[in-house]
């Protein structure tokens, strides 16, 4: 049976991380990275400008469907990345990711079985997954 791309990435965190392996140096890394992607994508905003953030109050009635939901939302961005800003952000998921497999390493926990099992999840429960 051919790994998966995950199980893949899995196996080489697990070759290449020796610094930080401790379960202790690894969640503290997984929450630096995750605020290095936030970082990124502020920094797209206020130094690049590439993308815009118009964040205010979402008007949605209260008597529509679900359904009709995302028509009354919407992410409060405008533009889109410039190529620079996308590399940056990118390597920072990159190394996000990174961290997130080494913690399923630390806990023999398998990300590719963990993506399964929620995609299944959301396809079962659709739009229920979410409450």
């Amino acid at each position: 049976m051919k790994d998966s791309v995950c199980t893949k990435f899995q196996q080489e965190v697990s070759n290449v991380l020796v610094r930080h392996k401790s379960i202790l140096d690894v969640v503290t890394k997984f929450q630096e990275s995750s605020a290095k992607v936030n970082r990124a994508i502020v920094k797209s905003v206020t130094s690049c400008g590439c993308i815009q953030i118009d964040a205010k109050k979402q008007d949605v009635p209260d008597d529509i469907s679900y359904e009709e939901l995302t028509q009354y939302t919407a992410n409060h961005i405008s533009g889109e990345l410039c190529d620079i800003c996308k590399d940056k952000v990118e390597k920072e998921l990159a190394n996000h990711l990174f961290y997130l497999a080494a913690i399923c390493n630390a806990l023999d926990l398998d990300m590719a079985s963990i993506m399964k099992t929620q995609s299944k999840h959301l396809e079962t429960l659709g739009k229920y997954s979410l409450y």
